[in-house]
């Protein structure tokens, strides 16, 4: 008699999606249509939809409900964290989270055979990222709550050095990574760290765990090693499909077309 075999689940990653911002070329909104019909492409729907920060730009409740608005045609359970961009207040009450007005967005949800922790990484009024040590404190409880269960870390915050001097300037201090490591490295069922920042792929690892950022729906980062400020493009964008199989996880980088203007 055949076993019976467990079908994929499957979150879709988006991040970076700065409805309201003009710095960059072309409009965030198009921007985002252009990656909702990427996933809404997909042959099958995702089980899940991950939003990993800087969903607005000046983080308004228009703005929020604009990203609500054309993310729930991927009808999919959407999962948000903020970024330096958000405002924990008004996502918070957008998306309906838990927890009380600007205090951090964190929490632990499960999908299908997986666990999703999500971890606030930002320091508000500030592009930079930290992980003091009540986030650090929490995460390890949640951690700890379900020591057998594949989980996925989520962040806005690249959770590793980048090697691009002026974006090491607006991630992580290095004390707050080292440390974030340490709580990893005692949690053997954690399987991928995934953050977002500085619109851009880069894959490393945290504690030998595999690790990545995501590059931006809205706008690219351009790898300049030697870059003084900040670079960006319009370059074509991309989403994660992070697929859970028979025990493992595999994370596939799926392109978007670049939207018409």
């Amino acid at each position: 008699m055949r076993a019976a075999v467990t079908p994929p689940f499957t979150i879709a990653q988006l991040t970076d999606t700065h409805i309201g911002a003009s710095w960059a070329a072309g409009d965030p909104v198009l921007a985002l249509e252009a990656a909702v019909q990427a996933v809404r492409g997909l042959p099958d729907r995702p089980d899940a939809l991950l939003l990993t920060g800087d969903l607005t730009e000046h983080g308004t409740t228009e703005e929020y409900t604009l990203v609500a608005e054309m993310t729930a045609r991927i009808r999919a359970p959407i999962y948000v964290l903020p970024g330096n961009h958000d405002d924990r207040a008004s996502l918070r009450a957008s998306f309906g989270l838990s927890g009380s007005g600007a205090d951090p967005i964190q929490y632990a949800a499960r999908l299908g055979p997986a666990r999703l922790v999500a971890l606030d990484t930002i320091s508000p009024g500030r592009g930079e990222g930290d992980l003091d040590a009540p986030r650090l404190d929490w995460l390890d409880a949640a951690l700890e709550e379900e020591p057998d269960t594949p989980t996925l870390i989520a962040m806005h915050h690249p959770p590793f050095a980048l090697g691009v001097g002026v974006w090491d300037t607006i991630g992580i201090r290095p004390a707050a990574r080292a440390a974030l490591a340490e709580v990893i490295g005692r949690h053997p069922q954690v399987v991928r760290l995934l953050a977002g920042h500085v619109h851009q792929t880069i894959v490393a690892a945290v504690a030998g765990r595999p690790a990545m950022t995501l590059a931006g729906v809205y706008g690219q980062g351009r790898p300049h090693l030697d870059a003084e400020s900040l670079e960006v493009s319009a370059r074509t964008a991309a989403f994660a499909l992070h697929v859970l199989v028979d025990g493992s996880l595999l994370s596939h980088l799926v392109p978007i077309d670049r939207p018409s203007t």
